[in-house]
């Protein structure tokens, strides 16, 4: 088990709320291999008092040495707690989804906002188009599979695309890696209308130019 103790007065922060800490907020992590442990392993938070203040996915790799996952001690991180916060967040964002006329990219899931730090998920068309995720941390990059297996119950799309950002993916030691996690994959351009402008949209990327 990795325990991170945070310095005096450090924890102040985490207890409003912030749900980043990073490398100058801690005193010492405690654990095997700590620096070597794969990028999102569940830690334990604690005081230099030694008190509990949370859960959250540590990353040795990254200036963000932990996120936050949840404050309450009794609360474990596993694979119910991860969909549950997946449904909970595409339940919130399914009024959007519902009005958004054709050709709108809707933003279904907004990491920290949903509880789920660095998780990104966009729709576009409805159960008959595309979910475009990307994995901006450890913690939700260790939970992939579950992640996908929520998206795919609760929405009912049956395409779900992983989008990598090169520089957000190397600052937290994960492989740039993008491609279909179920399903197909988008087409090579779509037409998107964001306040009555029209643009030329790659989903696969997010490389997007106005339409002419």
């Amino acid at each position: 088990m990795l325990i991170i103790t945070i310095k005096q007065g450090k924890e102040k922060s985490i207890l409003a709320g912030e749900p980043w800490i990073y490398a100058s907020a801690i005193e010492r992590v405690e654990g095997r291999n700590s620096e070597k442990m794969k990028p999102g392993a569940t830690a334990i938070v604690q005081s230099s008092a030694r008190t509990f203040l949370a859960r959250a996915a540590y990353n040795s790799r990254s200036q963000i040495r932990a996120r936050v996952w949840t404050l309450d001690e009794a609360q474990p991180i596993d694979h119910a707690l991860i969909k549950r916060r997946v449904k909970l967040a595409l339940e919130k964002s399914a009024a959007a989804a519902a009005k958004a006329k054709p050709g709108t990219v809707v933003r279904r899931v907004n990491a920290e906002a949903d509880g789920l730090p660095g998780l990104l998920v966009d729709g576009y068309g409805g159960k008959d188009g595309y979910l475009i995720c990307e994995f901006q941390a450890g913690g939700v990059d260790a939970w992939k599979v579950p992640i996908v297996q929520a998206l795919l119950a609760e929405t009912g799309c049956r395409n779900v695309w992983e989008r990598a950002d090169d520089l957000v993916r190397k600052g937290e030691g994960l492989p740039v890696t993008s491609g279909a996690l179920a399903g197909d994959a988008p087409p090579d351009e779509i037409i998107v209308n964001e306040e009555g402008v029209q643009f030329s949209l790659d989903l696969k990327t997010g490389h997007k130019s106005r339409f002419r």
